[in-house]
């Protein structure tokens, strides 16, 4: 408080974190010292799961005394919504565990909007999802069949840079061999697609042009149309590396086909998602990919990009390029992670049968 004082704020609200409901008095003396007005005390009481959170502030008042304060109009709110939120959230009919596979595991909040992502999803199919962090340096041939097989769905979060690559590889190929619903992002799909380059169609030494310069086929790759596009902003931003301006950031549209997994997510056929990356698919070898069962189900509206990728003989196998997390909401879960928990709810029923 003497640290806001001496910089000329003076708090109008306090809002106290703490274990316990703090009593009447202490609200008293704690408005005292603060020199606030004895009803703008409020506790933040420590809760089982953030979204219960709101419930106990409206409980304490906080949103009556924020709206005297600034004298606007309001209604007591409709919070039956919420509160059947947090109903599921603590009493769900069901638990999936879902193994993110990734380089920041020992860093948990690296993937906070991921987390959140899956708990909605969670919500939608009335089970509580269960996080298991595999970190893809670990993993290999010897042991990836041991660190997953107790999994209810894979998860492949994105990132950048070829540490841990080869261990998320051989975790998407377990999972797409054992059935086991798997979900890949942004630079995610394209393991997947390198994955199923190398065993599927046999392409030796696929890789990406961002791991492999040299590789013999380059599946991902920079796009030289983009490049192109990008050549000036290029030249003039970093003189020193061939990187900047040709990222592919914010929102772009994408295209979904008809009778795929995708659109039955979405439930249209015209889609708008958030973007962070560099390197495409390499369309030249679309062709050889869909003969063998890869579909691509999101194409940019002109069909130069490849947004989504599923597998056809596989309950739940999907990689996208965007970022589907950052529109997820309690209220309103991202269809793709919805339908991620709910494969992985029946891939858990069926195992258990």
């Amino acid at each position: 408080m003497r640290e806001l004082r001496s910089i000329g704020i003076q708090p109008d609200i306090i809002l106290c974190r703490c274990e316990t409901e703090l009593a009447t008095e202490l609200k008293a003396k704690i408005a005292l010292f603060c020199n606030v007005d004895k009803d703008a005390v409020f506790t933040a009481i420590d809760v089982a799961n953030i979204y219960e959170e709101p419930l106990k502030l409206y409980d304490e008042g906080l949103d009556q005394k924020v709206v005297i304060m600034l004298k606007l109009p309001a209604k007591n709110p409709n919070l039956r919504s919420w509160r059947t939120l947090v109903e599921k959230l603590e009493n769900p009919k069901g638990t999936v565990t879902i193994g993110i596979v990734g380089k920041y595991v020992d860093l948990k909040e690296s993937y906070k909007s991921l987390h959140e992502a899956l708990v909605h999803g969670g919500v939608a199919n009335d089970v509580s999802v269960k996080l298991a962090y595999l970190n893809s340096e670990e993993v290999n041939s010897k042991n990836v069949s041991a660190k997953i097989k107790d999994l209810d769905g894979v998860l492949v979060p994105g990132g950048f840079g070829s540490r841990g690559v080869e261990g998320k590889i051989l975790s998407i190929g377990h999972a797409r061999k054992k059935k086991i619903p798997f979900f890949g992002i942004c630079l995610r799909l394209q393991c997947a697609v390198l994955e199923y380059a190398r065993n599927v169609l046999g392409l030796k030494n696929a890789n990406s042009e961002e791991f492999d310069l040299k590789t013999p086929h380059p599946v991902i790759y920079l796009m030289t149309e983009w490049y192109d596009f990008q050549k000036d902003r290029v030249e003039k931003r970093d003189k020193q590396s061939d990187k900047g301006g040709t990222m592919r950031l914010g929102a772009y549209p994408c295209v979904v086909r008809p009778k795929t997994r995708a659109e039955a997510a979405y439930q249209t056929k015209k889609i708008k998602e958030r973007h962070r990356h560099r390197y495409e698919f390499n369309k030249e070898y679309e062709k050889r990919f869909e003969e063998k069962g890869l579909l691509f189900s999101g194409l940019s509206p002109d069909e130069a990009l490849v947004e989504i990728v599923e597998a056809k003989d596989h309950p739940w196998f999907l990689g996208c390029q965007f970022h589907p997390e950052f529109k997820s909401n309690p209220m309103r879960p991202h269809p793709l992670f919805r339908e991620f928990i709910k494969a992985a709810k029946e891939y858990k029923e069926k195992k258990g049968s």
